[in-house]
């Protein structure tokens, strides 16, 4: 038979990659929120779990399980091999509360012979777990922040900074989401949950580190909202302000956001922001932007909206603040490590 796990026991195999996750709640309860790095292999559909709650409501338990276990048993086959599949040996599935659904999936898949766990309380105590841990915090570590304007390469500066070893907390990568008018174009934004996971994660991870590193966002990133404490540690950390040429700035632009890709989206988002600048100088954008000279459009944007915008947050910053000078963004990256203490 299968055996539970606390949240505890299950995040310390998840860190040795000792298990697989699998959440069998169904696909829409899947995209709106998971526990990071788990696979979805659904019990039910949506339109099968709509039905069997309909039936529980509206009838009683038992019409509700005959009907679970009618749908069950004829895709059980297809369940199994898709577990059955899944990378480890040791599977831990999860519902929404650790009930019928978690239940019966370790349960089928244990007698067909496999090395089955459940989540203690699925899903809803794992949230309730996120969100204590978040309440916790009051404090961190000290912080570097990397600030900029717009197209100084800040995203792809912390990622590099991430593959070499340093604790970087990336925020933007964690909401899915550039941070601007634009940020959400090409990805799939994260919802406050999601992001909420996926930085308490980050955290324990990092959790002895002698330092982090941070992008300078504002209190908003997408959908998601910034924990005080993260905003507080920003403000009392050191700012990097990374600065390279205005055209160097203008080709990350154009390399990071793909415009040829999503011109009708790019078209949409600027309509949301078009009266914030002087009239001729928008309709100069817009001519560009559909006439696919997005060069110029770039330079615009960035000359008569975000760098006026970045202007006011950079003055913030003139305590322990750093200029880090550069022609380009792997220069930018020298710098910044000669900026950064050595790690252990």
């Amino acid at each position: 038979m299968f055996q539970d796990l606390t949240i505890e026991e299950l995040l310390e195999l998840q860190r040795k990659g000792e298990v697989e996750l699998i959440d069998v709640r169904s696909p829409s309860e899947y995209a709106e929120s998971t526990i990071p790095g788990s696979v979805n292999i659904p019990i039910f559909d949506d339109a099968e779990r709509a039905e069997v709650g309909t039936l529980y409501k509206q009838e009683s338990i038992e019409a509700a399980k005959d009907k679970g276990l009618e749908i069950v048993s004829r895709k059980l086959p297809a369940f199994i091999r898709a577990i059955s599949d899944t990378e480890h040996a040791r599977k831990v599935v999860f519902c929404w509360r650790g009930g019928m659904r978690s239940k019966t999936s370790a349960t089928l898949a244990s007698l067909m012979g496999l090395r089955m766990y459940r989540l203690t309380g699925g899903f809803r105590a794992y949230r309730k777990w996120v969100v204590q841990k978040l309440e916790g915090i009051s404090e961190l570590p000290p912080c570097y922040v990397i600030n900029g304007y717009t197209g100084t390469g800040k995203t792809e500066l912390l990622n590099r900074l991430e593959q070499l070893g340093y604790p970087v907390i990336n925020l933007e990568a964690m909401a899915q989401h550039r941070g601007s008018i634009f940020g959400h174009i090409g990805t799939r934004p994260n919802n406050q949950k999601s992001f909420e996971s996926l930085l308490i994660q980050a955290l324990i991870r990092l959790e002895n580190a002698p330092y982090l590193i941070v992008e300078g966002e504002s209190k908003r990133v997408g959908k998601v909202v910034l924990p005080d404490f993260i905003m507080k540690a920003k403000e009392k950390g050191t700012a990097l302000f990374v600065e390279i040429p205005f055209e160097a700035r203008v080709a990350n632009l154009i390399n990071d956001y793909n415009p040829k890709d999503y011109k009708e989206e790019y078209l949409k988002s600027f309509a949301r922001i078009e009266k914030r600048i002087h009239t001729p100088v928008a309709a100069e954008i817009r001519r560009s932007l559909q006439e696919e000279q997005y060069d110029d459009a770039a330079r615009l944007l960035l000359e008569h909206y975000y760098d006026p915008r970045y202007q006011f947050a950079m003055e913030q910053y003139d305590h322990g603040r750093i200029t880090v000078r550069a022609v380009n963004t792997d220069q930018a990256l020298k710098e910044i490590m000669k900026q950064l203490p050595k790690l252990p």
